[in-house]
C-alpha cells in the first residue's frame, strides 16, 4: 500500500502535506543522488555547491521520516527497507565525501549510518518482498560490499570478518532465489574481499590469550618523530597526492590494490574519534545516528582546516587520466604546498639499444595495461611498438615547477634514478628495490617497499619469516623503531652532504616519515643476507649521503638490536663482512 501502486487509504488534509512533503523529498534526493557521477573527480571546487546541496536535501529526508514516521507507515507504506535506503545513500555520501576531502573523520560518519542499517535490521525482509524481488537483493548485496570497504579502510577487521559471512550467506540467498546472470560476479567480490583479508595478514600480534590484535598504521602522536626544536625551520607541507596502483598480480578490492589500501593508510592521520584508542581495536563501536552536513571546506578556508593532504586514488589510468589529475593537483597546490606522486605498477624496459636519454630511453611503470587497437596497428606497421599507457620520468618533468615528492615501487624502478631538477624546486625521488628473494615472492600479498613505508615492524617481521608475535615483544620492538626514527632524525639536520631538497620536505609530518622508513627499509636489506646485490636494495634521488646516514653505525646498531629483540640476529650480517655495501 502506497502512492506508487495507487492504493493509498483516505488521508485529511494534514496526512496528505505529509506524504507529498516526503514523496517530493524522496525524488529530489535521488536526482541529487544521481547527478554525482557527472561531478568532475578532480579539482576542489567544482563539486562542493553540489554535494553540499546534496546533504541538505537527505538532511531534510532524515529528519522528515523520523518526525512523520507513523503517518508515512500508515498512509504511505514506508517500508523499513527503504528507510535502509536512504541511510545507506547517506553512508555512501559520507563516503564519498571522505574520498574527496581525504578527512578520515567522514569515515566515521559513513560507518554510523551503515552500523545503523545492521543494527535496525533495516533490510531484514528485503528478500521478502515479491515486488521489488531480485533488484532489491542487489542493493542489500551492493550495501555489504559499500560496508566491508568502509570497515576495512577503519580497521574494524572484527566486523569486516563478520560482514563477509553475512554477504556470504546473502549471497547463497540471491542466487538460489533468483538463479540471476550476474551471480558468478557476486562469487568473484566475495573471492576479492576474502583473499584481499587474507593477504593483508602478514604478520599476527596476539595478546595474552593468544586472540589476534588489529593493528592502525595511519599517523598519530605515538608513530610520529616530531623535529628537533633548534633544527630546520619548516618549509613546505604535503598538499596534493596521487595514488596510482596496477601491479598485475597484486590482490584488489573495490579498485584498491593492496599497495594502495596501504599507502592511503599511511597518508592520513588516524580520525580523531579513535585518538583514544589509537593502534588497538578491541570491538566496533555501535553507530550513531546523527547527521550533520560537513562544513570542512565552508568558506573556502580549506588549507588551515585540513587534518590530511587531499588526496586521488588511480586504480590502473590510462597515461590521460594520470596525466589529467597530475595536472589538477600541479593547478590546485597553494604556495609552499608539496605533491607527492606514488606509483604501485608493473615495470615497462626502455630502449637496451638507445638509453641515452633518461627520460624516455629507460622505460618506466606500466599505469594501465589496456590497448589502443588503431594506435597499435599503426605502430607495428612502421615498427615503433611502444607501450601507450607506460609513464616515462620525462612525463613528470613538467610537474616540477613545483615541489614534487616521488615514490615508485617496481621492478623497473631504476628508471627514475637520474632524475634532474629542471626548474631549481625541490625534488625527491624514493625508488624500491628491483628484486626480492624468491622466499619472499608472493606478489599477491603487496610490494616490500610499500610495506616498509606502511609498517617497518611489520616489513621487518615479514623479512626476517616471523608470523606471530606476542604484543609485549611487538611493543618492545616498536620502541626500536622510534628509537631508529629519532636518530635518523638527528643525522638528517646534522648532515652537511644531504641534498637542500630533503631539508626543504623534511618539516612535514608524512615526508618526514617516509624518508626515515626509507633509510631503515634501506639499512635492513642491506645488512640482511637474503639480499644480495644492488637490485636488492632501494635507491634515492638525489642519493642520500652514505656515511652520514645510510651507513652510520649508530642506525646499524638499532637495526641489529632489533634482529637480537625477535631471535633473528643470525640472518643479518655484521658491518664490514663481506661487501655488504655492494651499491
Amino acid at each position: 500500500m502506497s502512492i506508487a501502486d495507487g492504493s493509498l487509504p483516505a488521508m485529511d488534509e494534514t496526512e496528505k502535506k505529509v506524504v507529498n512533503e516526503f514523496c517530493h523529498l524522496l525524488e529530489k534526493s535521488k536526482q541529487l543522488f544521481n547527478g554525482l557521477r557527472d561531478l568532475p573527480q578532480y579539482g576542489h571546487k567544482q563539486w562542493q555547491s553540489y554535494f553540499g546541496r546534496t546533504f541538505d536535501v537527505y538532511t531534510k529526508l532524515w529528519k522528515f521520516q523520523q518526525q512523520h514516521r507513523q503517518i508515512l507507515d500508515t498512509k504511505y507504506g514506508l517500508k523499513r527497507w527503504q528507510i535502509g535506503e536512504v541511510a545507506s545513500k547517506i553512508g555512501q555520501l559520507y563516503y564519498h565525501y571522505y574520498l574527496r576531502t581525504s578527512e578520515t573523520n567522514y569515515l566515521n560518519e559513513s560507518f554510523s549510518f551503515y552500523s545503523a542499517i545492521r543494527m535496525r535490521v533495516y533490510y531484514s525482509k528485503a528478500n521478502k518482498e515479491e515486488r521489488y524481488g531480485p533488484d532489491l537483493m542487489v542493493k542489500k548485496l551492493r550495501y555489504y560490499a559499500r560496508f566491508i570497504v568502509v570497515c576495512l579502510l577503519l580497521k574494524k577487521m572484527k566486523l569486516v570478518r563478520d560482514l563477509v559471512r553475512e554477504l556470504s550467506k546473502q549471497i547463497d540467498d540471491y542466487t538460489s532465489t533468483y538463479e540471476p546472470e550476474d551471480k558468478s560476479e557476486w562469487r568473484q567480490v566475495l573471492d576479492e574481499i576474502k583473499a584481499f583479508i587474507e593477504a593483508d595478514n602478514i604478520i599476527s600480534v596476539v595478546d595474552m590469550d593468544s586472540s589476534s590484535i588489529v593493528l592502525s598504521h595511519r599517523l598519530t602522536p605515538m608513530n610520529n618523530t616530531p623535529l628537533d626544536p633548534k633544527g630546520t625551520p619548516v618549509y613546505l607541507s604535503l598538499q596534493e597526492i596521487l595514488i596510482v596502483g596496477n601491479s598485475s598480480e597484486q590482490v584488489k578490492f573495490s579498485e584498491l590494490t593492496l599497495d594502495m589500501f596501504r599507502m592511503l593508510q599511511t597518508l592520513e592521520r588516524e580520525p580523531q574519534e579513535d585518538l583514544s584508542n589509537q593502534i588497538y581495536d578491541a570491538s566496533p563501536a555501535p553507530g550513531k545516528p546523527p547527521f550533520v552536513r560537513p562544513h570542512a571546506y565552508d568558506n573556502g578556508d580549506r588549507n588551515n582546516r585540513r587534518d590530511n593532504p587531499h588526496k586521488y586514488l588511480l586504480y590502473k589510468p590510462t597515461f590521460s587520466q594520470l596525466n589529467t589529475f597530475l595536472a589538477s593537483g600541479f593547478k590546485e597546490l597553494p604556495p609552499n604546498g608539496a605533491m607527492l606522486l606514488y606509483i604501485s605498477a608493473d615495470g615497462c624496459l626502455g630502449n637496451a639499444k638507445h638509453n641515452d636519454d633518461a627520460a624516455y630511453d629507460l622505460g618506466g611503470v606500466v599505469t594501465n595495461s589496456r590497448k589502443d587497437g588503431d594506435i597499435m596497428n599503426r605502430n607495428k606497421r612502421s615498427g615503433t611498438l611502444k607501450e601507450m599507457h607506460c609513464l616515462h620520468p620525462g612525463d613528470v618533468y613538467p610537474y616540477c615547477r613545483k615541489p614534487m615528492f616521488l615514490i615508485i615501487d617496481s621492478d623497473n624502478s631504476s628508471a627514475f634514478q637520474n632524475f634532474p631538477n629542471l626548474f631549481g624546486q625541490p625534488v625527491v625521488c624514493l625508488l624500491s628495490q628491483e628484486q626480492v628473494p624468491t622466499t619472499m615472492q608472493d606478489h599477491q600479498k603487496g610490494n616490500l617497499f610499500t610495506l616498509f613505508l606502511h609498517s617497518p615492524l611489520m616489513a621487518f617481521c615479514y623479512v626476517c619469516n616471523l608470523n606471530d608475535i606476542p604484543i609485549t615483544k611487538w611493543e618492545k620492538c616498536q620502541g626500536q623503531i622510534d628509537k631508529f626514527m629519532a636518530e635518523a632524525s638527528k643525522l638528517f639536520l646534522r648532515s652537511r652532504s644531504l641534498d637542500h631538497s630533503y631539508l626543504q620536505f623534511i618539516g612535514d609530518d608524512f615526508l618526514r616519515l617516509l624518508m626515515f622508513r626509507f633509510v631503515f627499509c634501506y639499512i635492513v636489506l642491506i645488512l640482511h643476507r637474503g639480499f644480495k646485490g644492488p637490485s636488492y636494495f632501494p635507491m634515492s634521488h638525489p642519493p642520500l649521503p652514505t656515511e652520514e646516514i645510510l651507513e652510520h653505525p649508530n642506525l646499524y646498531k638499532v637495526v641489529l638490536d632489533l634482529a637480537t629483540v625477535l631471535n633473528s640476529r643470525m640472518q643479518f650480517a655484521e658491518p664490514g663482512e663481506g661487501d655488504i655495501h655492494a651499491t
